[in-house]
């Protein structure tokens, strides 16, 4: 399985972006996908995780709740997080992931996220 981020960039305090993953399986036979950052010096950190079947759900981690939104274009094979109100301390590199509902099994190498003014 092969997953590419996208979408990543140089955005100002308040700005949007929007990060796609296009995976080479069907998105829906991954029972989990995700969005994941780390920022220098930093642990990696769940952003937000789409799980679906019985009892599915999204969840966003705090810090972001309200400003991103996960979703999934089965049309396209492909995971989106929109970004919207950038904060500063939303600079990491963002990395896609999918697997089943305990583990991630597939990652992709990233894309560089720089809030900035």
């Amino acid at each position: 399985v092969q997953m590419v981020e996208s979408g990543g960039g140089l955005a100002q305090p308040g700005e949007s972006l929007r990060l796609s993953c296009t995976v080479s399986a069907n998105i829906f036979s991954f029972v989990s996908m995700g969005w994941y950052r780390q920022a220098p010096g930093n642990e990696r950190e769940q952003v937000a995780r789409d799980r679906i079947g019985s009892g599915g759900t999204k969840v966003y981690a705090d810090s972001v709740k309200g400003r991103f939104i996960i979703s999934r274009d089965s049309a396209k094979n492909t995971l989106h997080l929109q970004m919207n109100s950038l904060k500063p301390e939303d600079t990491a590199v963002y990395y896609c992931a999918a697997g089943n509902a305990h583990v991630m099994n597939y990652w992709g190498r990233g894309t560089q996220v720089t809030v900035s003014s």
